[in-house]
């Protein structure tokens, strides 16, 4: 696998990328390959302080850009930029394309440019980004979360699709459960253009379609696979990072202070406790629906959610998923274009 990874994405770049990077390099093959993408006099130092051999190369990317950057607007504008240049190498038109392209940085400025450089996959009307949610009942696949904040009915329904893909090619999921998230399970409830998905995906039966799920029963592995749109996806992803965050920081303060021994006694299982439920283990999110792999970290990224990032993104290359969706989107097209009026946004009655 060769594998271009922005450098300069994401709020701890370029420190925390590079340190991902390393700490997954051990478990890489010997043929693959992270070509660092970033300015020359960050990359080229830091891979001859690694010994300058192994995995790493440095393809030079001048500019750079930020969070708060209009991301079409970006991307035009920095041609230079390593979130660019990252998906220019993950290209058909590159002279020596890599397998995959991975980043931290501007979530919205990776859409656009994957979009732009590496188009989208044959009968892929917008691309989606799926997060793994770990559960203590086993990982859960959620799309959208970030790129489409404001879909099509078409969209989301293939967004049920290709993570119905994922979830079976990457978690070994063998027939996953699918679910529409809603305000309530009963089909009465929910937005017209939510109503119109319901019935889109009832009748694609060859889907395993389960019906509405409400946000509380998705940790409690209701089902395997969660399609919302973009903006309530990201707001309900942010919101159970914290909540367990948070819990878990309550929960360790409280027998801290009643019984300081019982704590100490209770490490490990602690431990154990928060490695089944930690974001970090699963730190990349690929965007489905572009012709290529791009994988999508969150801003904040740590050192062990890039070198996390990294193992997933060998796993989908490994899988073959994307040439699965292709076929699986073919055989649903006429359903899904019969049942959705491409003209209805999903959140048009917000």
């Amino acid at each position: 696998m060769r594998l271009a990874v922005d450098v300069m994405g994401g709020d701890h770049a370029p420190e925390a990328v590079l340190e991902g990077c390393a700490l997954a390099a051990p478990h890489l093959e010997a043929a693959d390959e992270i070509v660092l993408v970033g300015p020359e006099d960050v990359v080229r130092p830091w891979i001859e302080r690694q010994g300058g051999e192994g995995c790493f190369t440095c393809e030079p990317a001048s500019e750079r850009i930020q969070m708060h950057e209009s991301p079409a607007r970006a991307v035009r504008q920095k041609p230079d930029s390593s979130i660019v240049k990252m998906c220019l190498l993950a290209s058909r038109k590159a002279a020596h394309p890599v397998d995959a392209a991975l980043s931290a940085g501007n979530t919205g400025a990776c859409v656009a440019a994957a979009t732009m450089y590496m188009k989208r996959l044959t009968g892929a009307h917008r691309p989606g980004i799926a997060v793994t949610i770990p559960t203590f009942s086993g990982p859960v696949v959620m799309c959208d979360v970030g790129a489409n904040p404001e879909p099509k009915l078409s969209h989301l329904a293939q967004y049920a699709v290709m993570a119905e893909v994922y979830a079976k090619h990457v978690h070994a999921v063998e027939r996953p459960r699918v679910a529409l998230l809603n305000i309530g399970e009963e089909e009465a409830k929910g937005t017209k253009a939510i109503k119109q998905v319901h019935e889109t995906l009832k009748a694609a039966s060859s889907v395993n379609y389960i019906g509405f799920i409400e946000a509380r029963d998705i940790f409690d592995g209701a089902a395997d696979v969660v399609v919302t749109d973009g903006f309530v996806g990201n707001s309900l992803l942010k919101l159970s990072e914290g909540l367990a965050r948070a819990l878990f920081r309550a929960f360790t303060q409280q027998v801290m202070e009643a019984a300081p021994e019982l704590a100490r006694s209770l490490g490990p299982v602690a431990a154990q406790m928060r490695s089944k439920v930690d974001y970090h283990e699963h730190g990349g999110a690929p965007l489905l629906g572009v012709n290529g792999v791009c994988m999508i970290c969150h801003g904040s990224a740590e050192p062990r959610s890039i070198a996390s990032a990294i193992r997933q993104t060998k796993a989908f290359v490994q899988t073959g998923v994307n040439q699965a969706i292709v076929e699986r989107l073919a055989e649903l097209a006429p359903v899904i274009e019969k049942h959705t009026p491409a003209s209805l946004a999903a959140g048009a009655e917000r």
